[in-house]
């Protein structure tokens, strides 16, 4: 796995469009942002969020969920999960977006 090509899913999951034909779940979302900062920072470095902090929790657990995985399993943990996400979606701006991701 290419720190490029994890790049390019990284921009191609920030650029997604909040009503487009792609809308990841909850679920996609934390897997997203745990593996993102696995890959990028390494195991949690911060205390857990306080109990009125859901968000933060939740984001915080998911992260904690995939301590001990690699970098280099991480980025391609979170490539694949998007490869997965796009090839759902049977338009062409997506099919060009798994092209030119696989291509990186």
């Amino acid at each position: 796995m290419s720190e490029a090509k994890f790049n390019e899913a990284v921009k191609i999951v920030q650029g997604l469009p909040k009503e487009g034909p792609v809308k990841p779940s909850q679920e996609d979302q934390l897997y997203f942002y745990s593996h993102y900062k696995q890959a990028t920072i390494g195991d949690v470095n911060t205390p857990r969020p306080g109990m009125l902090d859901f968000v933060g929790k939740a984001k915080w657990d998911a992260w904690k969920g995939v301590e001990g995985t690699s970098k280099e399993e991480a980025m391609k943990n979170y490539v694949a999960r998007l490869l997965e996400i796009l090839k759902k979606a049977e338009t062409e701006e997506y099919k060009t977006l798994v092209e030119q991701l696989e291509a990186a």
